[in-house]
C-alpha cells in the first residue's frame, strides 16, 4: 500500500496493485448490466466472432483497473476528490474470462491548484495487464487531491 499524500507524490513516481481474475461469469453479469453486445454476453455468438470467445467489456476492463488503484491506496483515501476526466484511454488486447489483470502506473505530474490552493493536481499514466504481462489498456488520467492544512497555506 502506498497511501500516498499530495507532497509526498513527485513525477517519475511508479505504482502497482495487485491482480484480479476475471470469471466468466462476472464478465457476463457485468456486460448484461452495463454493456449488453453479443460478444460480451453470447458464448455462441462470441466463438463465431472476430475475439473466438467472450471478452470483458472495455467499461468493466476501466473499472477494475480504477478500483485495484484505489485498493493500492496510490493516493490516500483521504485525500482524494475526485477526477475532471480521462485524457486517453486505449483498450489495446482484449480480457478474457481467466485472464489476471493487474494496473501499473507512473504519476507525470503533481501541481498546486492555482484557483483552489487547498487541492492538488495530479497527472498520471496508468497502463493495465494482463498475466502474460501484455499490455490490454493504457490510460492518462487527471486526480484532484487534498493538500495538507500547512501545504495549503504556504502556498
Amino acid at each position: 500500500m502506498y497511501n500516498w499524500q499530495f507532497d509526498d507524490m513527485a513525477p517519475g513516481m511508479r505504482f502497482e496493485s495487485l491482480g484480479k481474475t476475471l470469471s466468466e461469469a462476472e464478465i457476463i453479469d457485468f456486460a448484461f448490466q452495463y454493456d449488453p453486445q453479443p460478444f460480451h454476453i453470447d458464448k455462441t455468438y462470441a466463438e463465431a466472432g472476430p475475439y473466438g470467445g467472450i471478452i470483458a467489456s472495455g467499461a468493466q476492463t476501466i473499472a477494475v483497473a480504477l478500483r485495484m488503484m484505489v485498493q493500492a491506496r496510490v493516493f490516500a483515501p483521504e485525500i482524494a476528490l475526485g477526477s475532471p476526466g480521462v485524457e486517453e484511454l486505449r483498450w489495446l488486447q482484449p480480457v478474457r474470462p481467466g485472464d489476471t489483470i493487474r494496473s501499473t502506473g507512473e504519476i507525470l505530474e503533481v501541481r498546486a491548484s492555482q484557483s483552489k490552493p487547498e487541492r492538488g493536481i495530479v497527472r498520471y499514466r496508468m497502463d493495465v495487464l494482463n498475466q502474460r504481462d501484455e499490455v490490454v489498456m493504457t490510460m492518462t488520467s487527471t486526480t484532484i487531491v487534498q493538500r495538507a492544512p500547512t501545504a495549503a497555506g504556504a502556498a
